[in-house]
């Protein structure tokens, strides 16, 4: 059994390639919910009244698919529990969260992680962090047009992102749940350039390979199986 989780910031591309990922090892894809997310519109609406609310609706999604993915087949989570601190941090650093509200966040955190000590699977096997610029980020964001995420639906949004990405580097640097690898998401457009997809492809095998999750004789699918 193989767990993958993906990490990274808003628009960098991370269920495009849990979705690519899965069809290519033959694995399970775990989706966040976000389109049918009730509290991320109120969120953007009023950010400082709807933080904690939103965090703790990610937070109990994000739980409940580790699990699943902990005691299931091979999979590919697109946004994982380790990652979640990260945002409710910021929006906390920011004023967005009361200190009873942190303090309530911590400890719920802190209660499940410790619940997953007692899953047959421990952690997971690797983290796929996909690194975008600012450029890059706004650009995938507007091409998905959720209206909610534009700088023209809220112009402080772009202080926003670019703290996000800030937050990112200390972030991964001190990840050590499992081994991980980042993908360069500026120079390899995985969703649209079949080349630059088979280049993280590759990058992704061979790092499965190097911990031990994937043989070394492991045959790639075929072009029609990876479209299929």
């Amino acid at each position: 059994m193989t767990v993958i989780v993906l990490s990274g910031p808003i628009g960098a591309g991370k269920s495009s390639l849990t979705s690519i990922l899965a069809k290519y090892l033959g694995t399970k894809p775990f989706y966040e919910s976000v389109d049918d997310n009730p509290v991320l519109p109120l969120f953007y609406a009023d950010p400082k009244k709807y933080a904690f609310l939103l965090q703790v609706f990610f937070l109990n999604t994000r739980f409940r698919s580790i699990k699943d993915a902990l005691t299931d087949d091979n999979n590919v989570l697109d946004r994982s529990i380790y990652e979640d601190a990260l945002f409710f941090q910021m929006n906390a650093d920011i004023g967005r969260a009361t200190k009873e509200e942190v303090d309530t966040y911590y400890e719920l955190l802190n209660n499940m992680m410790n619940e997953l000590k007692n899953m047959p699977k421990k952690n997971p096997d690797l983290l796929v962090h996909i690194n975008v610029s600012y450029e890059t980020m706004l650009k995938r964001i507007q091409k998905r047009g959720r209206p909610y995420e534009q700088l023209s639906y809220d112009s402080t949004l772009e202080d926003y992102y670019k703290r996000l990405l800030r937050y990112y580097k200390p972030w991964y640097e001190k990840y050590d749940y499992s081994p991980k690898m980042e993908i360069n998401g500026d120079e390899l457009d995985f969703m649209t350039n079949e080349h630059d997809r088979e280049i993280v492809l590759n990058q992704i095998v061979d790092k499965l390979k190097e911990i031990g999750k994937l043989p070394e004789s492991w045959d790639k699918p075929t072009k029609v199986e990876l479209d299929a």
